[in-house]
């Protein structure tokens, strides 16, 4: 029986299409596995570049590398459900999510695999990896910008104002509904308004942007100076007697600093110090940079002088007074006739009042103002071009948000 199969040519053809047909079936259960793997891969794909430009409309370069990558993976997990209800069948290995770069351009990268079983019993798994990059870059020029992020009125410009910014952005993170705010007789001129919320009081004659109309609803303004760190503590300074005094940079405690104050060039450390000139007094300094530490307070009011500017280069070049995160002391900038402030003043957890009169207008310079919140009601024209005076440090309102690749 078996001579006569094997001399039969049925059983010889019958061989040689059972040995043709297993490359035949490996081929069709590998291509049943790539056509699965890839369907599942842009799935996978999918879910990463939509968590990156979700992460993008949240992001700020203050985040801990750890609520970027929980940010992203409550993105992410709820893109990969929707995938799962279009019948997903492989298996998503671990998530990751980070971010770089620099106030010119910041980059969240993310990246997973997915694992699916062969169609093959007993053969390996097939798995793809994926990986998105999505680029955050500025918007336009910003002179004053609100950080918080629901405060009503977070920028208001009241009194009589007259704020004079061309080419530069007033801008609010703030997502009320008059995140910024005009009122009273305050007349503004600006490059535009950008808002996370809404705007009031911003029509014409009472207010010309170059934008045409407030920029409403947008993404949230980058902290321009959110990467700086203050100088250690140094050995606390004596302070001179008197009521004009003249300070040397370095590290001053548990003082209150009243009458007509000097700074010489350099850097001063404050901690639990008070600077309130009083009637007639004065703060003045050219290229300086005051950092207010530990519940610090400046305070100028109307009858006082204040002259101040920031050095021009070195690792805090325009900045001229830097009020450290957690201090919620209120900033307050109200100086008389004659007084003149350039360079970034920043308070990110405290209220800014830059107060004053038509003499105290930056002379037309280089002021930026970053606070928690912000009120403006005297004059002031501003420069939005300010790269030598400011050593090229820039901020900017909104954000541009786009797939790297």
């Amino acid at each position: 029986m078996f001579a006569r199969f094997w001399a039969s040519r049925r059983g010889n053809f019958a061989i040689a299409t059972a040995v043709a047909m297993v490359p035949v079936m490996l081929g069709l259960a590998a291509s049943i596995d790539l056509i699965g793997t890839s369907d599942d891969a842009a799935q996978l794909q999918n879910s990463l570049d939509a968590a990156g430009l979700a992460i993008g409309t949240k992001y700020q370069p203050s985040m801990p590398a750890s609520d970027v990558q929980q940010l992203g993976q409550t993105f992410f997990a709820a893109n990969m459900s929707a995938a799962d209800a279009q019948e997903l069948s492989g298996s998503v290995a671990a998530f990751q999510a980070g971010a770089s770069g620099d106030p010119s351009a910041y980059f969240i990268s993310l990246s997973s695999s997915i694992s699916r079983p062969a169609f093959v019993s007993g053969m390996p798994a097939w798995q793809a990896t994926r990986f998105a990059l999505v680029k955050l870059k500025p918007g336009a020029q910003a002179c004053v910008l609100a950080l918080d992020q629901h405060a009503d009125d977070a920028v208001n410009l009241q009194g009589s104002t007259d704020v004079a910014m061309t080419g530069c952005v007033i801008a609010a993170n703030s997502d009320a509904a008059d995140a910024v705010n005009r009122g009273g007789s305050a007349v503004v001129g600006a490059g535009c308004v950008s808002t996370v919320g809404g705007t009031q009081g911003l029509t014409p004659p009472s207010a010309t942007l170059s934008c045409g109309a407030p920029r409403e609803n947008q993404y949230a303004s980058f902290d321009p100076l959110a990467d700086v760190v203050p100088p250690a503590f140094t050995l606390c300074l004596p302070v001179p007697n008197g009521k004009t005094v003249t300070l040397s940079p370095g590290t001053y405690c548990d003082k209150t600093l009243s009458g007509k104050i000097t700074l010489n060039p350099g850097t001063y450390i404050l901690r639990n110090v008070t600077i309130k000139p009083g009637g007639n007094g004065s703060l003045s300094g050219q290229g300086v940079t005051i950092f207010l530490m530990e519940n610090s307070q400046l305070y100028i009011n109307a009858n006082e002088q204040v002259n101040l500017s920031p050095p021009t280069s070195g690792p805090y070049a325009g900045i001229t007074i830097f009020q450290a995160h957690g201090n919620t002391q209120a900033l307050t900038l109200n100086g008389g006739s004659g007084s003149v402030v350039n360079g970034f003043i920043y308070a990110p957890d405290a209220a800014i009042t830059y107060a004053g009169n038509s003499d105290m207008n930056a002379q037309g310079g280089c002021l930026r103002l970053v606070g928690d919140t912000i009120a403006m009601t005297g004059n002031s024209a501003v420069k939005s071009d300010c790269t030598a005076e400011l050593g090229n440090r820039e901020m900017y309102a909104g954000r541009m948000i786009t797939l790297a690749k």
